[in-house]
């Protein structure tokens, strides 16, 4: 069956790119950017300027996750390696790693004038191997109304909450929620709770690893029980909308919130609107360190693919300061080298990426990828935000409940032969 599968994608992916090689264009394959106008922008912003300075045309293939993987797997299985760049997220390249198929970059020279995130550097070295170079990211951070900070609580600066200092903690967040329901008579801190928002990734990427090291495997730990008592305690503080919100653009704008949480493209629309009425800080300290969630796209190479110099050339074009910080502006997905924020100059996106920047270099990180579940990722999310109704909301025992949903959480990374994380 594996060898049907094979020949029929080869029949349909090498016989449109054999003119491809004849013109001796390089075949940038991709799983980000497939949106029409996301991939108008990289085809006509960023490739052609990388064709009008090399003379090399670049054919931008935007994919899906399941036919990206089939192809490269066709290719290298079969020898016929066409082509040259892939893009793709890092659980993707840690699977094509697994199967032999892509290339190791640490042999490939330097990539100078760039600084690359040290996460994120880390990351793209997976057992021993440099499986891509970092290229763009995505995360969630705290938009501040400059008015909360009127309110800090005691042993708390400004510095602290925007530089993710150590006292930049959970506990200083529930204090820092109490002087400001104190001063407004009303809870003052927003999280997208709605059915189309993303607090789940609160729950199990920034709070939970922030109070047990973990997003699934401690689910129910001890550690997991005193982070539920803490969020009880905070509940307090959260407005009560919270539940309506899909995104905290418009409750921040409105002010009904001073501090929310939530993915830094939803911020957009309030920083854009009113650029010099927020911040953007780090996710705050818990006992275990600062959980936050990593999305990573890097730049590799399959296995064996041709022409090795002329895609180094274009793997260098795309990660240069200034390279990153016009996908930013045409994307929204931020930059994975320092030198890109003195490209960024000034408004909402300087003061996002600057917040993005500052989470990803705060002491004590816990950078978390979101688990590659299928299917099941949104009952994944979905049994974190039953437990946030039953525990918080509806003062369920979580020695009841946390035990309860963990046995289907358990059985969702075994079904899919995926460790729990």
């Amino acid at each position: 069956m594996k060898k049907l599968i094979l020949i029929s994608i080869l029949v349909l992916v090498f016989v449109p790119l054999s003119s491809a090689i004849a013109a001796e264009q390089l075949i940038f394959l991709s799983t980000q950017f497939n949106p029409v106008s996301e991939m108008q922008f990289i085809t006509e912003e960023v490739l052609s300027g990388f064709t009008n300075e090399t003379g090399i045309k670049v054919e931008f293939v935007p994919v899906q996750y399941a036919d990206f993987v089939n192809r490269i797997l066709a290719e290298v299985k079969t020898g016929k390696v066409v082509t040259n760049v892939i893009a793709e997220l890092h659980g993707g390249f840690d699977y094509l790693l697994s199967e032999n198929a892509i290339e190791d970059l640490s042999t490939m020279p330097e990539l100078p004038e760039r600084t690359f995130l040290k996460t994120f550097d880390e990351y793209s070295e997976i057992r021993g191997v440099k499986a891509y170079i970092p290229w763009t990211q995505a995360t969630f951070v705290v938009a501040i109304n400059k008015e909360a900070l009127e309110y800090l609580p005691e042993g708390l600066t400004q510095d602290d909450v925007l530089e993710g200092n150590p006292n930049w903690d959970y506990e200083a967040l529930l204090r820092w929620g109490e002087n400001l329901k104190e001063a407004k008579g009303a809870p003052m801190i927003g999280l997208a709770m709605a059915p189309g928002g993303l607090f789940h990734r609160f729950l199990h990427g920034y709070i939970y690893p922030s109070y047990t090291g973990s997003q699934a495997k401690d689910f129910a730990s001890q550690d997991a029980m005193d982070m539920w008592e803490y969020l009880i305690r905070l509940n307090e503080y959260i407005h009560p909308a919270s539940t309506t919100w899909s995104n905290m653009s418009e409750p921040l704008l409105k002010g009904e919130v001073l501090i929310g949480w939530d993915h830094a493209a939803r911020l957009i629309q309030a920083l854009t609107t009113k650029p010099d009425d927020f911040v953007v800080a780090p996710a705050p300290l818990g006992p275990k360190g600062r959980g936050y969630i990593l999305v990573i796209a890097g730049l590799g190479m399959p296995k064996d693919a041709p022409n090795k110099e002329d895609s180094w050339k274009l793997i260098e074009y795309l990660t240069r300061p200034s390279t990153q910080a016009l996908i930013l502006q045409g994307t929204g997905f931020f930059p994975v080298v320092e030198e890109a924020e003195k490209e960024i100059t000034e408004g909402a996106l300087k003061t996002l990426s600057d917040g993005v920047t500052k989470q990803a270099n705060a002491p004590l990180g816990i950078p978390c990828l979101i688990p590659s579940l299928g299917a099941f990722g949104g009952e994944f999310g979905n049994i974190y935000r039953m437990a946030f109704e039953r525990i918080v909301l509806k003062g369920e025992d979580p020695n009841k409940v946390l035990p309860e949903l963990n046995e289907r959480l358990e059985e969702i990374f075994e079904e899919v032969d995926v460790p729990l994380q």
